[in-house]
């Protein structure tokens, strides 16, 4: 009896071991960019105005099947609008270029760094990471999920933690009818390689 408890206990031991030193396979996989979409959604007190913005480069990385990083670096000199055209469309896209909003000439780029990643479910995630655009840096966080090769996920910025104060009732007053709201959503969709 006693020798059954110990092939057993070795047995465990043995199996315990096996698996504490089985290798997480980690991988990292590229975002196609030219498969992949981010597309932003600004709000006024008369309306909206939303476009898309490209992304530069960025990557996932995976332990297994499971999301445990990632980043992303959005080309800013690419902010258009889809919701206008001609004359209109062209203003609307310089002033957004302008540094009374994103300043492009001096901020080409802006990125998004993944420091936190949780599982949620099946295929979802909750996920902190560090937001930086014109330069500065802020935490945000925001729900991601993965199906096979393809990723999505929505975030909503407030603009003026970034200094974008321009047509923002919080800091100008009498506005009225020209305020723009502080916060701006992204829908991001992204395409692994």
């Amino acid at each position: 009896m006693k020798k059954s408890i110990k092939n057993i206990l070795g047995l465990l031991v043995i199996t315990l071991m096996t698996f504490s030193f089985t290798p997480i396979k980690k991988s990292k996989k590229e975002i196609a960019t030219q498969s992949s979409s981010v597309a932003w959604k600004g709000y006024k007190v008369t309306g909206s105005h939303n476009g898309k913005i490209d992304i530069k480069s960025g990557f996932l990385t995976f332990e297994d099947t499971q999301l445990s990083g990632g980043s992303v670096i959005i080309d800013m000199t690419t902010i258009s609008s889809l919701d206008l055209s001609g004359d209109y469309k062209n203003k609307l896209e310089g002033h957004l270029k302008s540094d009374d909003f994103f300043g492009v000439q001096k901020f080409t780029t802006s990125s998004l760094v993944f420091t936190k990643v949780k599982s949620t479910g099946k295929n979802s995630y909750k996920v902190k990471g560090k937001l930086t655009i014109k330069g500065i840096t802020k935490n945000v966080n925001f729900n991601i999920s993965i199906y096979g090769n393809k990723a999505t996920a929505s975030l909503k910025i407030d603009r003026t933690d970034f200094n974008v104060k321009y047509g923002s009732s919080t800091f100008f007053d009498n506005l009225k009818d020209k305020a723009i709201y502080d916060e701006f959503d992204l829908v991001v969709d992204l395409e692994l390689k």
